[in-house]
């Protein structure tokens, strides 16, 4: 293959000898990805991002895992492999991670969907690393240094296995503003790309993701599973889909012959995306959309007194960072209360969290809390994690959890 531009890193990795301290070493033994700083009790004064680390076991000086020096991050070594066999870290060992984590999703790929979660970060074996395919688009979005040294040969091995006639690179904050490279964010790299508008299906239905300008890789794909649940479950129904982004549970309500939709968002231009999708599909249902703060365009619908079959409430991450978590769960239960009030009789709320520091089961236990106060029987119909793309490996990388509670009244 052969890339747009010279793929090629400002710096040539050297191997480092690591130990680390009796909790730290026993997180790493466990299959934890990360080691941070204050794990670290020996390590050549020299390090810098990207070097090899071996990490050596604190009394028989046995190799325990395999990781990149981040000297950029609290989290100091990422792990890429632990030590239950011996390997050699080169293009072939990045290969035949690759064709793993291809396998893992062989399943999804066998339905009519084209559009992926190739490489799911530390849960897959690259911390850092993300790769989305859409269609024949592969969008590589990097958010370590750590990977620079080592990109080539992933790069061809992801495009191979993935059959992608085209890359695009996206970059994190901290990496568009890094010297170490010569990429810019949103970069085609591989191919062409004749639109950086891309279509691609999901279970039947079509969506569009820009993949240039578009958040994250272009498009949100771990709530997959969920949106083909909501549109079977929208069939002749009303529909209210708060923080609605590009329609994904929208246009899955639509396709499946939801006869009204309502899109909410703070973002115009999401609604502007969330009816381009439901265009993309043949429907007959009605498309509205509702621009503003979610929590006060479901008070004024409550006002109102609209009530819908089927509400949909996905939030983005409340808790980016630990002090959070009070206020996320206040807002968590705030949106509780006004799904409840919005949902018909005998209709269904689907609640979500992205949040990975409020826990799956502190997010059932505060929805099924905050509902039973609310004097109408429910039942708990199902409760959801990461699609098969999105596999978890360790308990940081859990964040999605989704609930259907359906009411009886």
């Amino acid at each position: 293959m052969q890339f747009t531009k010279q793929i090629n890193s400002k710096y040539n990795p050297k191997r480092l000898a690591v130990k680390l301290n009796a909790k730290g070493e026993q997180f790493v033994v466990k299959g934890h990805p990360w080691v941070f700083s204050n794990s670290i009790v020996k390590i050549n004064d020299d390090a810098r991002t990207g070097d090899l680390a071996i990490i050596f076991s604190k009394n028989k000086n046995k190799v325990v895992g395999l990781g990149l020096f981040d000297g950029n991050s609290p989290i100091r070594i990422k792990i890429i492999h632990n030590a239950e066999k011996k390997v050699t870290i080169n293009a072939d060992f990045f290969h035949s991670k690759i064709a793993s984590a291809y396998y893992k999703r062989e399943e999804l790929l066998s339905t009519n969907t084209n559009s992926y979660r190739l490489i799911f970060g530390e849960n897959d074996g690259f911390p850092g690393l993300i790769a989305d395919v859409y269609d024949t688009v592969l969008v590589v979005k990097l958010y370590s240094e750590i990977w620079l040294p080592y990109l080539e040969p992933i790069l061809k091995s992801l495009q191979q296995i993935s059959m992608a006639k085209t890359i695009v690179m996206r970059l994190s904050r901290g990496l568009q503003n890094s010297d170490q490279h010569n990429f810019v964010d949103g970069e085609v790299i591989y191919g062409t790309l004749n639109n950086e508008v891309v279509e691609f299906v999901e279970h039947d239905v079509k969506f569009s993701a820009n993949v240039i300008k578009g958040h994250k890789t272009g498009y949100f794909l771990d709530h997959r599973a969920n949106r083909k649940r909501v549109g079977e479950l929208s069939t002749g129904k009303s529909v209210l889909d708060v923080f609605s982004y590009a329609g994904g549970f929208s246009v899955h309500a639509l396709a499946n012959g939801a006869k009204e939709v309502t899109s909410l968002d703070i973002s115009k231009q999401a609604l502007d995306m969330a009816r381009a999708n439901g265009k993309l599909n043949a429907y007959s249902g009605q498309h509205k959309t509702i621009s503003g703060d979610a929590f006060e365009e479901m008070k004024a619908l409550i006002n109102k007194g609209k009530t819908y079959d089927v509400v949909v409430i996905d939030p983005p991450s409340f808790a980016k960072q630990q002090s959070e978590i009070d206020l996320a769960k206040k807002k968590y239960a705030q949106l509780v209360e006004l799904g409840e009030k919005l949902t018909a009789k005998k209709g269904i709320l689907v609640l979500a969290s992205c949040s990975s520091r409020v826990l799956a089961q502190s997010f059932f236990d505060l929805n099924t809390r905050v509902l039973s106060a609310q004097y109408r029987l429910f039942e708990t119909e199902l409760k959801t994690r990461h699609d098969s793309d999105h596999p978890v490996t360790f308990p940081e990388g859990a964040y999605l959890k989704c609930g259907y509670y359906r009411f009886l009244e």
